[in-house]
């Protein structure tokens, strides 16, 4: 649920979280039907989630859980110790009609990813926010450890500014006046170290080639046209709702991509599963130019991503991405010009 906190993978490398630099990436020898297992384990956290079983399956199946990032990251350490009143268990007490629907999960080894989505309505204090009565239909994103049929450690990514969108609502003040955004931290991997290390093999399995060329999507040297298919598609846009807004007001070209120097993304996780991957990187660069009308900042952005993969016949036939595209406004200062 969205007031458990995550853990933070690190499972590419050296820029990865210590307690998971033990694996290269996600892969592991584990059969076909241990992953099956860490599915059903992931499926019954979240089925029970808000039910009046929740309080035996999670000490059944998580009594241990480390928990380093909660889905809504920046929203709850933007209210920490300014007195809101409490969200509640699973934030019921703000949204008491939430459900969540799983919509894609994929696993490798020890690691489940799990897209999905949250609907439900405003009906009370949400950090600061009173309710509105509105209704919200949200992304989220998590990513579990398990081990011996429990889950260990995970964490988690909710779309923030789409839910501000959603209760057209600003970050409520705090008491300094301030806005706290996420820190620059460092974390993850070089691209091209990744890919070297994948290319020293072995590329035994499709999952093996799959991963790799996820991988060269982020290297120095761009793929080429041929590593996509004819009929590829981008699902979704990382940076959707600001995307929406430069397109709103006539600035469309001002795309992040063109906004930013120095971009050099950093590769945090890697899980391959069949015809899917899914990447976990950090957005990295310099705010230098417009992007979608508001002015350059000159300031260093740092902020998760995820990009989901379907690949057919070794060439990229989908891409999803999906961005804490709430902690890039706030690291910009530009959180009220785009959601308020």
């Amino acid at each position: 649920m969205f007031t458990r906190r995550g853990f933070i993978n690190g499972a590419i490398g050296a820029g990865a979280a210590a307690a998971l630099t033990d694996v290269p990436f996600a892969a592991a020898q584990t059969g076909r039907s241990q992953i099956e297992r860490n599915k059903a384990v992931i499926r019954r956290f979240k089925d029970a989630q808000g039910s009046k079983d929740e309080d035996a399956v999670m000490r059944e199946i998580a009594p241990n859980i480390k928990r380093v990032r909660v889905g809504m990251e920046n929203l709850n350490v933007n209210a920490r110790d300014q007195g809101f009143p409490s969200a509640g268990p699973g934030l019921r007490n703000a949204f008491p009609d939430r459900n969540d629907m799983i919509e894609a999960m994929v696993a490798e080894g020890d690691m489940v990813a799990m897209k999905y989505r949250s609907r439900g309505t405003h009906a009370g204090n949400f950090n600061g926010m009173p309710p509105t009565g509105k209704k919200y239909d949200i992304q989220n994103f998590a990513l579990f450890r398990l081990a011996d049929g429990k889950i260990t450690e995970a964490w988690f990514m909710t779309d923030e500014a789409g839910l501000l969108l959603a209760l057209v609502a600003k970050l409520p003040a705090r008491k300094d006046g301030q806005l706290v955004p996420p820190p620059i931290t460092g974390a993850g991997e070089d691209p091209d170290v990744v890919i070297k290390r994948l290319e020293a093999g072995p590329l035994a399995t499709v999952e093996d080639r799959n991963r790799l060329l996820v991988a060269r999507s982020k290297g120095s040297a761009h793929l080429p046209k041929e590593a996509y298919a004819d009929d590829f598609r981008q699902l979704r846009n990382g940076f959707a709702h600001l995307r929406a807004f430069g397109v709103k007001n006539g600035n469309a070209t001002q795309t992040l991509d063109a906004a930013v120097s120095e971009r050099r993304d950093r590769i945090e996780t890697l899980i391959a599963e069949g015809d899917k991957v899914v990447m976990r990187f950090r957005v990295v660069a310099v705010h230098t130019k417009p992007l979608y009308g508001l002015p350059a900042t000159g300031k260093r952005i740092e902020v998760a991503e995820i990009g989901m993969f379907r690949i057919a016949d070794g060439k990229l036939k989908e891409a999803w991405y999906y961005g804490d595209e709430l902690g890039l406004l706030l690291q910009l200062g530009i959180v009220n010009a785009v959601v308020g």
